[in-house]
């Protein structure tokens, strides 16, 4: 069990992996989405949800030429969240660490904005924040 756990903390040591997460905690997101987010590479995107595709982290669903990604466990994404309570912790004496920490808070805190039909709107929008990794 150890070497599984391992393996999954792998897929999720990367900065662009973890706002990935972070962009599908509320609604399913497309590559093109993800890359204007992230602002890398369409084939970077697309490396990094193979990844996570093939640890089960991600599924995908398509729409006709529109592959969409969601969270196989949306409850990552707040285990990811309550880990920010960690980091806070461990880096009372460093403000740089302190602001980032306030910063991706409020990112992962936001109430996601739904449709008229009360569904999660799956539109992206680029945050002010999104240059930030965690």
């Amino acid at each position: 069990m150890t070497k599984e756990m391992a393996e999954f903390l792998g897929v999720l040591a990367h900065p662009h992996r973890v706002r990935i997460i972070q962009e599908l905690r509320n609604a399913e997101v497309d590559v093109n989405g993800l890359q204007k987010v992230l602002e890398i590479s369409h084939s970077r995107v697309s490396q990094h949800l193979s990844v996570m595709r093939a640890h089960r982290v991600v599924a995908e669903r398509r729409d006709g030429r529109h592959v969409f990604y969601r969270l196989v466990q949306p409850k990552v994404a707040q285990w990811l969240a309550d880990g920010l309570d960690f980091l806070q912790q461990d880096s009372t004496h460093m403000n740089e660490v302190q602001d980032a920490l306030r910063k991706s808070r409020s990112i992962w805190t936001e109430v996601p904005k739904q449709d008229p039909n009360g569904q999660p709107n799956t539109k992206v929008t680029k945050s002010a924040d999104s240059e930030d990794s965690l």
